[in-house]
């Protein structure tokens, strides 16, 4: 089941400091429970107790998965390209200077491991890196460019099974690198495509072994798990669990051993990856390695026939000095500088020296098998500020590193403390704590108000820094299940669904407002306000979402009243539906549908069971409304998320609401594009929609590439297939009596977090 991967997060453009967050997720350990600085030194040995959710001890830049995880990543390790606090690139910040960015009226100067510079040719790119010659690691081993050489073959091996995807990238002779083969560049698309539709069979044997292994995995997944689940699912054991899940309905468990079910199972799969992905959670799940069988399976028959060499290493990666690497890319893909932010890990630790010889193809481990890269996974080591000491009692144990460049910080110990997400704000208050990051909700602030004499968020016992979370809530209509005559693009399924939407729409305020309070606000756009590519109030063109009638009419006016502007929002309504072929009786109620429309959707919400969801009001306030004419909108508040995601990823969800992590480049092909979107729950597919997604990922235009996306969400609105609805904030709060304010990173924002100057930190 995919969603059980509670923690996992898929960490794209890993150069952002500021996109790793720590929202509490665990049980409180005894630990916990000792005072964290009951007594303050002032000479720096007082430790920074950090409350943290739980890990799952995969503290590698390689590896890293969670959130907790990727924080103690970015403590101990050092990115080769960073960016300033408004998530904007350093490209200049190796030098003695570093490179000075204003934000929020001040300058601020940042020195950064490496200068970039970018240069675009007619059918390539060309990334020069000049790193400082003064970064060592934390035994004192210089950071050089062998070090970057063996960080990119790592990612690129065919062995390579974390969550960085430069891998995936467009450098040169990358794909052909990985294959092995000169002939993988005769490999097309089609080629594959056709593969894997007439499946041979030894690509058939490759993926039933995929399949199976994912069933070997679920397998023991349900067998620890069944019990948590024993009610929503009526199951007695992780066997009957299993079958459940992945089994054909008539299939029996009975008396049946592990290795029995999981072969009965897969081979009543054959070779449909598909479905299997399906009942997992995710249809695509297998999509890129199959691919990846199929180009292997069509290299190998090229080169059975005498086609193609052997590729000794990646083209477009080239050393030019010993802190000097050069990477090129065919074409521009505007995501690749973000790729290229990655934590540069050492050679010396992380890898074999005796295997390294660049000039002779060597590069730090065995082609194939990272199992030498693996066994350093729980125990990193890096150039960052900190140097890793041990986990014990589900705390991280973290000391200053002398040798970190921007100089050894001034606080001596860190110890990054799993909590439980309710006990944050006391644990600061009565110092179990230091420093964490509650969730942000009104509750949370009437607590740290009520703490402070002040009755302020800031005061004399805590602090509290607010930035906008990396993504953004919305509503999702499915254009697939919600439309008119099985056209999920014309002009009448498009009113069906802003019908329905301008009724959602008009209620977003006063129910974030009720549930968030101050630590949210409502968004007008398909995107996270924390974009620079966010429309902006200011903008000539900016408009409330959905608050335009089927005739193009303002719906409101600045002088109604919430009650005014509800009524408005359904008569405008109304509108929509006549448009989309809805028929009215004399009562004024809706009475008929047009073919392949109905009367009912359901939409799903994850309130477990309870409503406790921001947009829950949404969704009841938006219920009586509409019931009010003849239209019933069917809250299915779910316990268990699995149901709406499985829904998504089999196509058969109409309405639901979830939220989107955003990452720092705006790139919307994985949700928004027709065919290339693996995400796209909202079935969109229009061909402008396609071609300015695909356009404006190849410039580095950033206004005009802001002035694309802007048409691809006004696109998306006319679609009516997402409504946005809040920007919530993140919240950091640090206790003032233990932890020195003036030292506190300044500005904290979205894309430069609390640590970002942890050097500078002081405890009082």
């Amino acid at each position: 089941m995919k969603m059980k991967k509670i923690l996992a997060l898929v960490i794209t453009g890993a150069m952002v400091l500021g996109t790793m967050s720590m929202s509490a997720f665990a049980e409180e350990t005894e630990a916990a429970t000792e005072a964290a600085s009951a007594e303050t030194t002032g000479d720096g040995s007082t430790p920074l107790v950090v409350g943290s959710l739980d890990m799952s001890e995969k503290f590698s830049g390689f590896f890293a998965e969670s959130v907790p995880d990727q924080t103690i990543v970015n403590l101990t390790g050092l990115y080769l390209i960073e960016n300033d606090r408004a998530g904007s690139v350093i490209f200049n910040g190796a030098g003695d200077e570093g490179e000075t960015i204003a934000y929020n009226g001040t300058d601020y100067t940042y020195h950064t491991l490496a200068n970039v510079t970018v240069t675009e040719n007619d059918d390539n790119t060309v990334y020069n890196i000049k790193m400082r010659d003064d970064a060592v690691f934390s035994d004192g081993t210089p950071v050089t460019a062998d070090d970057v050489i063996f960080s990119i073959y790592v990612y690129a091996d065919t062995d390579y099974d974390g969550y960085g995807t430069l891998n995936s990238t467009n450098i040169k002779g990358l794909q052909n690198y990985r294959l092995n083969s000169t002939a993988a560049d005769s490999v097309s698309d089609e080629d594959v495509a056709k593969a894997i539709e007439e499946m041979p069979d030894e690509l058939a044997a490759g993926v039933k072994e995929l399949m199976k292994g994912l069933l070997d995995s679920e397998y023991d997944w349900a067998d620890s798990a069944w019990e948590d689940y024993k009610d929503a699912y009526g199951v007695s054991s992780g066997a009957e669990f299993f079958a459940m899940l992945y089994g054909a309905e008539d299939y029996d468990a009975t008396g049946k051993d592990r290795d029995t079910m999981i072969n009965e199972i897969a081979e009543s799969y054959g070779t449909d990856y598909v479905a299997l992905a399906t009942a997992y959670g995710d249809e695509t799940y297998f999509d890129d390695s199959v691919k990846e069988l199929a180009q292997e399976y069509l290299v190998a028959q090229k080169t059975a026939a005498g086609e193609g060499e052997e590729v000794p290493n990646i083209e477009g990666v080239k050393k030019l000095g010993d802190y000097e690497v050069e990477v090129t890319t065919d074409g521009f893909d505007a995501n690749m500088i973000y790729q290229l932010g990655f934590i540069v890990q050492p050679l010396n630790y992380y890898g074999d020296p005796s295997l390294y010889d660049y000039d002779n193809n060597q590069f730090g481990f065995t082609r194939g098998d990272l199992s030498i890269v693996r066994e350093k996974t729980t125990s990193p080591m890096g150039a960052g500020a900190y140097k890793f000491v041990k986990y014990e009692n589900k705390t991280v144990y973290l000391e200053a590193n002398e040798n970190y460049f921007k100089g050894e910080p001034k606080i001596k110990n860190m110890q990054v403390r799993v909590s439980a997400d309710a006990d944050y704000i006391p644990g600061v208050e009565q110092g179990t704590i230091d420093l964490a990051d509650p969730s942000g909700t009104k509750s949370a602030f009437e607590q740290i108000k009520s703490i402070n004499s002040n009755g302020e968020l800031n005061g004399d016992r805590i602090n509290t820094n607010l930035v906008d979370n990396l993504g953004y809530g919305y509503i999702g209509i499915n254009a697939n299940t919600v439309n008119v005559g099985g056209e999920a693009g014309s002009d009448a399924s498009k009113n069906l669904r802003k019908a329905i939407a301008t009724v959602l729409s008009v209620y977003r305020d006063v129910a974030i407002d009720s549930y968030y309070g101050d630590a949210a606000s409502v968004i007008n756009y398909p995107i996270s306000n924390t974009s620079w590519a966010a429309p902006q109030k200011s903008d000539a063109d900016y408009e409330v979402a959905y608050s335009k009638d089927v005739d193009g009419n303002p719906i409101y006016t600045d002088d109604m009243t919430d009650d005014e502007k509800f009524a408005a929002a359904l008569e405008a309504a109304k509108g929509y539906f006549e448009a989309a072929g809805y028929t009215f009786g004399d009562d004024g109620k809706l009475s008929a549908a047009p073919e392949g429309a109905k009367l009912s959707y359901e939409a799903m919400i994850g309130g477990d069971g309870t409503g406790d969801h921001p947009t829950f009001a949404v969704l009841t306030d938006a219920k009586e409304a509409l019931a009010s004419i003849g239209f019933d909108l069917e809250i299915n508040d779910i316990t268990d998320s699995n149901i709406m995601w499985d829904a998504n990823n089999a196509g058969t969800s109409e309405i639901w609401c979830a939220a989107w992590q955003a990452t720092l480049d705006p790139d919307m092909y994985q949700i928004y594009h027709s065919t290339g979107g693996n995400s796209n729950y909202y079935h969109i597919a229009d061909e402008t929609l396609d071609a300015d997604i695909v356009d404006a990922r190849t410039s580095a235009d950033q206004a005009y590439r802001k002035s694309v996306y802007k048409q691809c969400l006004d696109i998306i609105l006319d679609w009516g297939v997402e409504i946005p609805v809040y920007q919530r904030q993140n919240c950091v709060i640090y206790s003032t009596e233990r932890v020195n304010a003036d030292t506190f990173t300044p500005d904290v924002t979205t894309y430069y977090n609390w640590y970002g100057d942890i050097e500078n930190m002081e405890m009082n």
